[in-house]
């Protein structure tokens, strides 16, 4: 069993190996987390030119790795991604083997978003299509970003409260999101 989490490394370091379609897909998904990406590759997909990322065309060194937090090993060389693999895992870095993911300690999820709420899917096994297809389904279900904001301010509110008021105003809020989602409003042992 994998642990699910949403990491804070906006600004951190992280590097990809490898110039094809997989590592640009990769590299996107690190740019979107608001981290500064390093691609080195012999050769590189074009469309790494109208990204935001440093790029080096020459193959993979150890020495790569020094100051990253994140690596992802997307080349066509199974030999290479492993290398890479075994080095990062080594150092501590967080690692994706975009080849064989149970070698990595990264996993990138199917993700979906709407406004601040994201949902993101893993299977724990290979099956990307099947996360995909589950991210797709969540998608229709995820509330507005409106909802979303109202709901957020009146939990704030609510928080203010002394504890008798603050305890029913959080239960009304509860009431208010899963019927809103289509859910039964209290379920029997929750917290």
């Amino acid at each position: 069993m994998s642990l699910a989490a949403f990491l804070e490394l906006r600004g951190e370091a992280a590097l990809v190996v490898g110039g094809g379609p997989v590592a640009l897909r990769r590299t996107r998904t690190l740019l979107e987390g608001g981290l500064r990406v390093t691609v080195v590759a012999p050769e590189l997909h074009p469309d790494f030119a109208a990204l935001p990322v440093q790029t080096e065309c020459r193959p993979y060194q150890p020495a790569d790795l020094r100051g990253v937090r994140v690596v992802v090993a997307a080349t066509d060389s199974p030999a290479v991604n492993d290398a890479v693999c075994d080095a990062a895992r080594v150092d501590g870095i967080l690692v994706n083997h975009a080849g064989e993911a149970a070698r990595g300690t990264l996993r990138f999820p199917a993700l979906t978003r709407r406004g601040p709420v994201q949902v993101a899917v893993g299977t724990g096994r290979e099956l990307p299509l099947l996360a995909q297809a589950l991210a797709e389904r969540f998608a229709a279900l995820l509330p507005g970003e409106e909802a979303v904001e109202r709901w957020a301010a009146r939990r704030e509110q609510a928080l203010a409260l002394a504890p008798a008021e603050r305890t029913r105003a959080l239960a009304d809020l509860r009431a208010d999101i899963r019927a809103a989602l289509g859910l039964p409003a209290r379920v029997e042992g929750a917290a």
